[in-house]
């Protein structure tokens, strides 16, 4: 199957309603809104998806990075969820860099529509994250992906496919939770090491123009 024509933006607060079109369609997220590890405790006591997404909409507002969209012919297609570590809850990974709370970035979630499935675009959306990262300054990007059997967490992605960029395991999470890294500063964790991607029509998120409005398309 053809791939499909790609192109990456981060969110901020003029792709809001692009997130939150795509999250609210046909088998989106929207009753987790991406919260599940970014919750404080106070936002944990109110679980239901109205007041998640008020939650992260405050983030989007307020400026914090909190992800990467995805866009097929000018509609969102899918999304990255990756940010600062220090801005999610605990993720099970070793606790450094305390001082420094834009070294690691984290990879908590993964969604792709359903008719883009199957097609590589979980590929070219993780090299379009690791490319974000590192154009906001980050050393580490880490992530917590499982294997293709189990049963939950599957949203965090699957270990093969970090393994293609150069992910390497440092420890788990729980008892599902692998724990990969990869370094963006030292040659033998360079993003250069996996298997190129193919090009999409635009430049990593933190590179690129908005695109121009086309007529929207519901889920």
């Amino acid at each position: 199957m053809k791939e499909p024509t790609l192109e990456f933006r981060d969110v901020d607060q003029s792709r809001w309603d692009d997130l939150v079109r795509l999250f609210e369609a046909r088998g989106g997220p929207k009753s987790c809104w991406c919260m599940v590890w970014r919750a404080t405790t106070a936002e944990a006591k109110c679980p239901d998806g109205r007041s998640r997404k008020a939650a992260l909409g405050s983030r989007v507002l307020r400026g914090l990075p909190v992800g990467i969209l995805a866009y097929c012919d000018g509609a969102p297609v899918a999304w990255c969820s990756i940010a600062p570590r220090s801005t999610y809850r605990r993720l099970g990974g070793p606790d450094d860099y305390p001082e420094d709370g834009n070294a690691v970035w984290s990879i908590v979630c993964f969604f792709i529509k359903r008719e883009l499935r199957g097609r590589r675009v979980s590929d070219r959306l993780l090299a379009a994250a690791i490319a974000h990262a590192r154009s906001r300054g980050a050393s580490i990007v880490e992530a917590y992906p499982v294997d293709p059997n189990a049963p939950s967490y599957r949203f965090m992605g699957f270990v093969d496919l970090f393994r293609r960029f150069g992910f390497e395991e440092i420890g788990t999470a729980g008892t599902r939770r692998h724990v990969v890294r990869l370094s963006l500063t030292s040659r033998t964790g360079s993003a250069s090491r996996h298997r190129q991607p193919p090009r999409s029509s635009c430049p990593p998120a933190a590179s690129c123009q908005r695109p121009g409005r086309q007529p929207r398309r519901r889920g």
